[in-house]
């Protein structure tokens, strides 16, 4: 969901918008049961934004300390890297810094 959100960016209350208008069924029960899915949906995005301010949310290590773990210095590889890391925030949420050095190291080593 973290993902969904951050991808969604200042465009995803239309994007609910146009999906909830999108939604079109004679079946009132079916249309009930697909209101309530999408609350759910909007309900879970808002608490997730006040735990993690998703709109600012950046990996758990910034690039000078991934050219410090990995003794490199500037690069596409810290890209690379950096981008690693986001994505594993997106899906994981946040880290402790020792896991984030683990997770980073571990993905370096099967880079080679």
């Amino acid at each position: 969901m973290r993902r969904y959100v951050r991808d969604g960016g200042p465009l995803l209350s239309r994007l609910h918008k146009l999906t909830r208008s999108d939604c079109t069924t004679r079946n009132k029960r079916k249309a009930a049961a697909l209101s309530r899915t999408y609350d759910s949906l909007e309900t879970r995005i808002a608490q997730l934004q006040e735990q993690e301010e998703l709109d600012a949310i950046r990996p758990d290590l910034d690039g000078n300390q991934i050219q410090e773990i990995l003794g490199i210095g500037p690069g596409p590889a810290i890209g690379q890297a950096y981008k690693f890391l986001l994505e594993l925030r997106l899906e994981n949420g946040p880290m402790e810094h020792d896991q984030a050095v683990a997770a980073l190291k571990e993905w370096w080593a099967a880079r080679d």
